[in-house]
C-alpha cells in the first residue's frame, strides 16, 4: 500500500535547513523505512500565486525544450518533473554514485500545513517572509540523508559531514559579453556577487573564498579555499556531527565563525579526530582538503558548469527565441551595435537555441548545487569498507568516506530573464565599488579581490 504522510505523522520530521526553493525535514521518528531520511517540501513565494510551482507541470514551452526526455515532459507536476529532471538528466552528467534522485511520496494537506506550523520558529525570518510551504504540492521527495552513514554499519554514532556550495569554478571568456563587463572575465561571479550582497545589507562581510581555488586541484590553493570557507561560512559551508549542525547557518547562512563558536567546534571534534586540544579543527579542514583534492568530483562538476559556453550575455538572445518574443536585450541596443554582436544568435535554428538554453539552465543547476563529503573514522583491523577510504596522516587516522551531489533543482525556463537581470546588477554594483575604492584607496585594493 502506497505510504501517505498526514498531520499526525508531522511531528516526527523536524527541520534541517532550506534553500530558495525547498524546505528540508529530516527524520528523527522510529519507522525503519524513513529512519535515515530526509524530505524535501516545496515553496511557493507569499507574493505570488500558488499556481503549480510545484503543482501544475512545464509550461509548454518548457516542454518543447525538455522534448527529449519524454519522463521530464510527461510529468503531472513540476515536482515529478524535478525528480526525473535528476535521474535522467543530471545523474548521466555527475555519476551515478554521487547523485540520489529520491522518490516521489505522497502527502495531504493537513501534513504540509502541521509541518509549516511546527517549523516557523525555527526558519530564519527573511525566508518565511519570502515564502512558505506550497500547500497544493500532493507529493514530496524522499531522499537519503547523506549528512550520516547507514545505522547499523559502526557500534557508535560518530560520522561528521561537510556540505559545501562550490559556486561557478571557471571564468567565462565568452564573445558575447559586453566590453563594458569585461570585469568578468578576470573576477569571478562569486567575489563580485559579495560586493552586491554587501551593498544590500545580506552580509555583513565580505568572504574571502575564492571557487577558482578549490576548483583547481592543487593542495595548496584548495586548502585555501576550505579555510576561508569555514571563516565565513555564509550559506556556502556547513558542517554535521551525527546529522546535527555544528557550523554554519539551517536556513540562511552564518557570516563568520566566532571564536565562541569556533572553540564550541574544536571541543565537539574530540570524539572524531584524535589529537590535541587546539589542533582539531586545522586538522579536520585539512581532512577536507586532501579528500577535494583527491576526489573526480569537482572535475566532474566543473564540466557540466562549462556547458555554459556563451554566458548569460549570449543566452538570453536563443531564450528570446524559443519563446518567440522580441529579444529585450537588443530593443535596448542601437542597431549597428545589436546586429554586429548578437546576429549570429538570432539567426540560429530553433533546435541550436534550444540546445543553448538548455544546456546554459543545466549548468546553471551545476553551479548552484552542493556537495556533501562524509567520514567516519575506521575501526583498527576493519579492512573491508563499501566506501572510499582516505588517511589523515597528521593524526594516523584512516576514515570512510561518501560523497554526494544535492540541490540539483530543475532550473525554470523563464528563469533565464531573472539571470540577466541580476547579471548586470552584479557587475554594476562591483564597477561602482572597485571605482569607489580606488578614489579612496589609490593602492588599487578591490573587495572580495
Amino acid at each position: 500500500m502506497a505510504v501517505v504522510l498526514e498531520a499526525k505523522d508531522a511531528g516526527e520530521w523536524t527541520y534541517r535547513g532550506e534553500g530558495a526553493v525547498n524546505l528540508v525535514l529530516a527524520y528523527n521518528g522510529t519507522r525503519s523505512d524513513f529512519v535515515g531520511k530526509v524530505l524535501r517540501i516545496q515553496k511557493v513565494p507569499r507574493n505570488g500565486s500558488e499556481n503549480g510551482n510545484g503543482y501544475l507541470g512545464l509550461t509548454n514551452q518548457e516542454c518543447v525544450l525538455w522534448k527529449e526526455v519524454n519522463e521530464i515532459v510527461s510529468a503531472p507536476t513540476r515536482e515529478i518533473a524535478q525528480h526525473y529532471f535528476v535521474q535522467h538528466v543530471m545523474c548521466p552528467l555527475l555519476g551515478p554514485r554521487h547523485v540520489d534522485a529520491g522518490i516521489s511520496i505522497q502527502v495531504t494537506q493537513e501534513f504540509l500545513e502541521t509541518v509549516e506550523s511546527n517549523v516557523l520558529s525555527q526558519r530564519p525570518a527573511w525566508r518565511v517572509d519570502a515564502a512558505k510551504v506550497n500547500p497544493l504540492c500532493v507529493s514530496v521527495m524522499l531522499m537519503s540523508d547523506h549528512s550520516m552513514f547507514p545505522l547499523g554499519m559502526c557500534k557508535e554514532a560518530c560520522s561528521i559531514s561537510v556540505e559545501i556550495k562550490p559556486k561557478c569554478g571557471f571564468l567565462p571568456h565568452s564573445e558575447f559579453i559586453a566590453e563594458d563587463n569585461a570585469i568578468k572575465k578576470s573576477v569571478t561571479r562569486f567575489q563580485m556577487h559579495q560586493a552586491l550582497k554587501l551593498n544590500q545589507g545580506k552580509i555583513s562581510e565580505v568572504s574571502a573564498y575564492d571557487p577558482l581555488d578549490l576548483f583547481s586541484g592543487s593542495r595548496d590553493r584548495v586548502r585555501k579555499a576550505i579555510n576561508n570557507l569555514f571563516k565565513t561560512p555564509q550559506n556556502n559551508f556547513r558542517v554535521f556531527l551525527d546529522g546535527s549542525l555544528i557550523i554554519g547557518g539551517l536556513g540562511g547562512g552564518a557570516d563568520t565563525t566566532s571564536c565562541e563558536v569556533g572553540k564550541a567546534f574544536e571541543d565537539s571534534l574530540k570524539h572524531v579526530i584524535q589529537a590535541e586540544e587546539g589542533m582539531r579543527t586545522q586538522y579536520f579542514l585539512e581532512l577536507i582538503s586532501k579528500t577535494v583534492c583527491s576526489s573526480e568530483l569537482l572535475n566532474r562538476l566543473l564540466e557540466v558548469q562549462k556547458l555554459d559556453t556563451t554566458d548569460i550575455e549570449g543566452a538570453i538572445h536563443p531564450y528570446y527565441n524559443v519563446i518567440s518574443q522580441p529579444c529585450m536585450v537588443c530593443g535596448q541596443l542601437d542597431k549597428d551595435q545589436s546586429s554586429k554582436r548578437y546576429n549570429s544568435l538570432h539567426s540560429m535554428s530553433m533546435e541550436e537555441s534550444l540546445k543553448i538554453v538548455r544546456d546554459y539552465l543545466i549548468a546553471a543547476t551545476a553551479k548552484d548545487l552542493s556537495m556533501i563529503i562524509s567520514f567516519r573514522p575506521r575501526e583498527a583491523g576493519n579492512v573491508e569498507s563499501p566506501y572510499s577510504i582516505v588517511s589523515l596522516e597528521s593524526t594516523n587516522q584512516s576514515f570512510d568516506c561518501k560523497a554526494s551531489f544535492i540541490d540539483l533543482d530543475l532550473k525554470p525556463l523563464e528563469r533565464i530573464e531573472y539571470y540577466y537581470r541580476l547579471d548586470q546588477q552584479i557587475v554594476s554594483c562591483y564597477v561602482q565599488m572597485v571605482k569607489s575604492n580606488h578614489q579612496l584607496d589609490h593602492t588599487g585594493s578591490t573587495v572580495g579581490a
